[in-house]
């Protein structure tokens, strides 16, 4: 379960929440274990988690804060982007994104 912890963000004047939000890319290959554990080494500073071994898409999973859904999926695509060339993945179009707010978590909880 996510904590909550909210923030002001004077940039946007919004209240920042803790997002969970995931992002997986088109790779156009197959990913050996090694690529998705590179990966999985360039997303874990910040607290991600990777997937993708033996397909052909590669995957991850972050905590971001931000003040909207959109601005999530904005932030955490540019460090998945940045991760993945960094483990030497190809790049390759975003093929499905999913965010959830430490918000929406603990209303699915009280139900």
């Amino acid at each position: 379960m996510l904590k909550p912890v909210l923030n002001w963000d004077h940039g946007s004047g919004e209240c920042a929440v803790r997002w969970s939000v995931g992002i997986e890319v088109e790779a156009g290959r197959v990913l050996t274990r090694e690529q998705v554990v590179e990966l999985a080494d360039a997303v874990a500073a910040s607290g991600g988690i990777a997937s993708g071994i033996g397909t052909s898409r590669y995957g991850a999973r972050l905590i971001v804060q931000a003040g909207s859904r959109e601005e999530a999926v904005a932030k955490a695509t540019e460090e998945v982007t940045q991760a993945a060339a960094k483990a030497g993945l190809p790049p390759g179009p975003v093929v499905r994104t999913e965010a959830v707010s430490e918000d929406e978590e603990a209303e699915d909880e009280e139900l």
